[in-house]
């Protein structure tokens, strides 16, 4: 089957699968980040239906989706890619970036770690889409989704969070730019990511301090 055909069956295959998702893990994150993936991957010598095919399959079952399991996702993957012939060497290198693009997974000690620069790309452009406007509005809007507060000053944020902790918190929502979303611009793999980063970084840190005075009444 030609790459470009198995792309565009992946895409009506997820289009599908998540046609009720949640707003922030939707298929309008998918195609973001598919389209960021195109991007970096311009500037860097991966392989693009590796990358392709990590991007567009990347949340296809979200653990948080699924009471926490982390194989749903891997195995719903392949499965897909079994159907469309896909070679074992490109199918099992999507289910590593599946399994290893999450910041959570990043938090767990001791681990063995799967790298690629395939994975690096995919992971910095899904990175992308948690900062900057977007970034913004995805958070509250998964925020608003487990009704969690909006912010609360007597509640910290956890800087020091293993994977379980960033799981199972139920945080108010502004804790998240701290736990998460200001982090990820200096854990961005490639340069392209970095450059992309650092605007959005800048805008969510113009925001946080918009956010505080209204909330303090001083604007």
């Amino acid at each position: 089957m030609e790459e470009a055909t198995i792309i565009n069956n992946t895409i009506a295959f997820v289009k599908k699968e998540l046609k009720d998702a949640e707003g922030g893990h939707d298929w309008f994150h998918i195609e973001r980040v598919f389209k960021n993936t195109l991007l970096i991957a311009k500037e860097e010598n991966v392989d693009a239906l590796v990358v392709s095919l990590g991007a567009l399959l990347h949340d296809i079952a979200d653990p948080k989706f699924y009471n926490g399991d982390e194989t749903i996702g891997p195995k719903k993957a392949s499965e897909f890619l079994i159907s469309q012939e896909v070679d074992s060497e490109t199918i099992a290198h999507v289910v590593k970036i599946i399994q290893h693009i999450s910041y959570k997974n990043s938090l767990e000690k001791n681990v063995e770690k799967f790298t690629s620069k395939e994975l690096e790309v995919v992971q910095d452009a899904d990175r992308l889409d948690a900062i900057g406007a977007i970034g913004i509005a995805r958070c509250f809007n998964y925020g608003g989704f487990k009704n969690r507060a909006l912010y609360n000053p007597k509640i910290l944020p956890n800087l020091t969070m293993t994977k379980e902790a960033y799981k199972n918190s139920d945080a108010p929502t502004i804790n998240h730019f701290y736990e998460k979303l200001l982090l990820l611009k200096d854990k961005m793999n490639t340069a392209s990511g970095k450059k992309i980063a650092t605007q959005r970084h800048a805008f969510m840190e113009t925001y946080l301090q918009q956010f505080y005075d209204e909330w303090e009444g001083l604007k």
